[in-house]
């Protein structure tokens, strides 16, 4: 008779410092989550510190409360009751940037597309292979010319040079 117990999945919890080497901090997260997905054995993951992916978000909801609260302010301070009742009825107003549709110079889109965390869908040509992907532009490294953005349905980070980016496009 056999009393041994089937041997259980258990999973085993690590803390880390791993050095990836990279021309660039873009590249580096790329290669790190690319090298995390492709192990069969890692069920999980969670990046602590390195390049922070939700910074962005926290800073614009930030920005907004303190414009918010300034608007609000200068408001109640300036504008006479008349006033003040014709601009509640007006609509809220947006908080994405006006982007300049005819702009030639993609560096001034992909800036604007960061600074509103805009979902946009982007279209790149590497090594002849085309390529069109539902993302948010995380960072763009104006010396190496390098964009990094956020698939957001593969939930995967990846790294394109300016000059692989064929069009933008926000609907």
């Amino acid at each position: 008779m056999n009393n041994s117990t089937p041997p259980e999945n258990n999973g085993f919890l690590f803390n880390v410092d791993i050095l990836v080497k990279s021309p660039s901090n873009a590249f580096a997260l790329q290669h790190l989550l690319e090298t995390l997905n492709q192990s069969q054995h890692i069920a999980d993951y969670r990046i602590k510190s390195g390049m922070e992916l939700g910074g962005m978000i926290d800073q614009l909801i930030e920005a907004k409360k303190r414009s918010v609260i300034t608007k609000a302010a200068a408001a109640t301070e300036k504008v006479s009751p008349a006033v003040t009742e014709k601009t509640k009825k007006q609509p809220a107003e947006q908080t994405v940037s006006d982007v300049p549709e005819s702009s030639s110079d993609p560096t001034e889109l992909i800036k604007i597309y960061s600074k509103d965390n805009r979902l946009i869908r982007l279209t790149t040509n590497r090594q002849g292979k085309k390529f069109s992907l539902p993302c948010r532009i995380l960072n763009y490294d104006e010396k190496n010319r390098l964009v990094t953005v956020y698939h957001v349905d593969e939930k995967q980070v990846y790294t394109f040079n300016i000059n692989e980016i064929d069009e933008f496009s926000t609907s």
